[in-house]
This record gives C-alpha cells, sequence and structure tokens, in this order.
C-alpha cells in the first residue's frame, strides 16, 4: 500500500495549463534558466564512492561552468572550478580518473595541490611571487548527502542539501546509501529535445499504462506520485500482485530480494524521488540511482546518471539489477520518444497548450517552481527576444 510522506492532496480548481510553448524555444530564456536555475542549484555530480582514493577525481560540465572534485590526501572531498588560474585551461580534462599527488594543468604545467592550492607554477622565475591559495583553484560549493556528492556553482534560493531532503531523510536513510559502490560508472547521452521535456514526461506517471508497458506490468496498479513540494516530489510504486507477463518483470520479481534492512513497505518498492529543478534519485530494494539533465541549447539536452549496488551484493542481488537495468533501458527510450513528440509540437501553429490531468499535477507544481524563478514564463504571449531579461526583472520586483 502506498505510504504518502506528506500532504499531497491537489487543489480544486486548479490551472491545468503548463509553460507556454514558446518558453521551450527561446534561446534568450535559455539563457535566463542556465542563470538562474542551474548555476544556482545544487546538482549530483556523483557519489563518494566514484571517487575512494586520495587522488580519484570527477569532472562534470554544466551550462558553460566546470566542477572539478577530488580526494584530498587527507581523505576530505572538495570541488573546485575545473579552471586552471593561469590561463583558464581545464586542470583535468577527463570526466573521472585518478592523479598522484597532484593536478597537472595540460597547457603550461601548473602544478596544484589535491586541496586545491597552487603548489608551483612552471618556470616560476618569469612571474612575481605567488601566493598559494590565492592563486589555487577557485572553491564551489559542496554537500555529501546520503553519500551523493552535489556542487552549486553559486548560492541561490535553495537551503543546503540536508534541509531542502529534510522530508524524506528518514525513508531513504533506510537504503544505506553512502555505504553503496558504483554499477558501471556513469553514463551520458543526448535528446534532440528542450530539457524542460525530458522533465515534464519525468514528472508525471499517467503515461504510465500507455507507454511503458514493462513498468505497467511491474507496478502500473500501484503506482502514486506526489508533487513538487519546497523543490522535492516523491513517486512510489509496489509490484503488482500478478506482475509477470514479460520475460524481465517475471524474472526481476521471482529474484529480487526482500532485504532484512528495509522496512516490509520498502521490500517491493520502486520509489523516485524529484529534486528541483533537473535530478531524480531512485531507489529499489537492490541499488540506487541518480540521473539527470543539462540543457545544450533550446533543443539538446544531455542526460547524465548512475547505478549503484551493495559492496556485498549477492548473485540474486546483482541479478535482479540487471533486469531492473533493463526495465529501465527500455522505459527511458520510450520517454525519450515521449519527450520529442511533445517538444516538436511546441513549434506549429496549431499547439495550444498543456491542458492536465489531475495525475499530472507534479508537471504542474515544477513549472510552478520555474515560474517563481522566473515570472517571464507565465506570459502567454512570447516577448521579444532582446526583451526576456529585462521583463523578468520588472516581473519579479513587483514581487
Amino acid at each position: 500500500m502506498n505510504r504518502p510522506l506528506r500532504d499531497s492532496a491537489i487543489p480544486n480548481g486548479w490551472d491545468r495549463r503548463g509553460l507556454p510553448g514558446w518558453t521551450y524555444h527561446s534561446p534568450s530564456l535559455l539563457e535566463l534558466e542556465k542563470e538562474q536555475v542551474f548555476r544556482n542549484h545544487w546538482q549530483i555530480v556523483g557519489h563518494v564512492s566514484d571517487i575512494p582514493e586520495p587522488g580519484d577525481y570527477l569532472t562534470m560540465d554544466v551550462v558553460g561552468e566546470r566542477a572539478l572534485v577530488v580526494r584530498g590526501k587527507d581523505g576530505v572531498v572538495r570541488a573546485f572550478h575545473n579552471m586552471c588560474r593561469h590561463r583558464g585551461s581545464r586542470v583535468v580534462a577527463d570526466s573521472q580518473g585518478s592523479c598522484k599527488g597532484a593536478l597537472v594543468c595540460p597547457f603550461h604545467g601548473w602544478v596544484y595541490n589535491l586541496d586545491g592550492t597552487l603548489r608551483g607554477a612552471a618556470r616560476p622565475l618569469t612571474f612575481p611571487e605567488l601566493d598559494k591559495v590565492e592563486f589555487g583553484l577557485k572553491p564551489i560549493d559542496l554537500e555529501i548527502w546520503m553519500g551523493f556528492v552535489f556542487v552549486r556553482f553559486r548560492q541561490g534560493p535553495q537551503p543546503s542539501v540536508a534541509e531542502l531532503m529534510r522530508s524524506i531523510e528518514q525513508e531513504i536513510s533506510h537504503y544505506r546509501i553512502g555505504d553503496m559502490v558504483p554499477s558501471w560508472g556513469i553514463w551520458t547521452q543526448t535528446s534532440q529535445v528542450n530539457w524542460k521535456s525530458v522533465r515534464d514526461v519525468d514528472n508525471e506517471g499517467y503515461h504510465v499504462a500507455m507507454a511503458h508497458p514493462a513498468l505497467q506490468d511491474l507496478y502500473g496498479a500501484t503506482y502514486f506520485d506526489e508533487p513538487f513540494v519546497n523543490g522535492v516530489s516523491r513517486s512510489w510504486a509496489t509490484y503488482n500482485p500478478h506482475a509477470g507477463r514479460r520475460w524481465s518483470v517475471r524474472n526481476y520479481v521471482r529474484i529480487a530480494p526482500r532485504p532484512p534492512h528495509l522496512p516490509e513497505e520498502l521490500r517491493t518498492a520502486w520509489i523516485y524521488y524529484g529534486i528541483f529543478p533537473n535530478a531524480v534519485i531512485a531507489v529499489t530494494p537492490e541499488s540506487a540511482q541518480f540521473y539527470q539533465e543539462f540543457p545544450l541549447s533550446t533543443g539538446e539536452t544531455m542526460l547524465r546518471g548512475a547505478i549503484y549496488r551493495y559492496a556485498d551484493e549477492s548473485r540474486e542481488q546483482a541479478a535482479a539489477r540487471y533486469l531492473a537495468f533493463r526495465i529501465d533501458r527500455d522505459t527511458m527510450a520510450e520517454d525519450v520518444r515521449l519527450s520529442e513528440w511533445s517538444n516538436e509540437s511546441m513549434l506549429s501553429n496549431a499547439f495550444e497548450g498543456f491542458y492536465l490531468s489531475d495525475l499530472e499535477y507534479g508537471v504542474r507544481t515544477h513549472h510552478d517552481h520555474l515560474r517563481r524563478m522566473l515570472p517571464v514564463m507565465s506570459l502567454e504571449t512570447a516577448p521579444e527576444e532582446k526583451d526576456v531579461w529585462n521583463l523578468n526583472d520588472a516581473l519579479l520586483s513587483r514581487g
């Protein structure tokens, strides 16, 4: 049986419209989203188990910013701009790896300690004396929560990750995600849609019955969405009583262990926690994962994520994890196609906007969060591209 964590009652007479179509295809609005939605909100880089040893690092590019997360010799995980203080080169070129005691810029050979301080410039006599801290790598905000590593390029409207996620902390703590280890590493792929179209599909389960046969087989009868409240949403489902029409679902339900460290109601549950603006942490009895999306342009989005497993995983857990991956792989391909169809329609003169079901209230609440950040998105008619930023500032000042 579903256990709502919060009051998720849908109000009477709610506005069933979504964002206007122009907001999915405006270059000026996209630049505003980068500045006010992506650079100043928490983003998941990975998990502490992706960087277990001193010198291990992860990098992530987000809307023109470059993050570098590295474990120091003291075991502390720190985050910096992946930017040499000499000429701005990437200090680290790879998305993941390990260095032997120092970070060396591949452009001119400036060397940084693992705590970000400058160890030394190449040909130091050609420079004045350089302060090791002042010319060190520029730090960015970092917070570790349940093993996941979050960064933020500049402070914004969100509180700490721990405070943001407080409503789900007790439930998700049962999974011991902080002790998990990587399954197959961090993956990326691109989709030819606006990033909001990806999120729109993911923020509602109304389409599951029609579009996702494997998920419908696994848990369609029990699926339930809780909308975004203060930046976090939650979707919950447990196995259908007679799941198993599809091979992957039949074998998953047969094999998947019911871990004793989970409360009874979680032993057959798949739960998705949405994190505004663009990320999800999902848990199943045998694994946990994150996935997210970042805009590359108005019509192209990068998808990124990773799956984590228990370090002492049994053969049954490993088999269940693989079968769950098969189900998710098919589901993601189905969602990519759905998001493409919805996104391309907005360029048509016939498009008159969304008209949302009660089962799509999560879409509306995500849009409402965006509107609070960027009130210009409330305008039904597209403004001139040159006016988007000034109009948004004017609307914010009205408050």
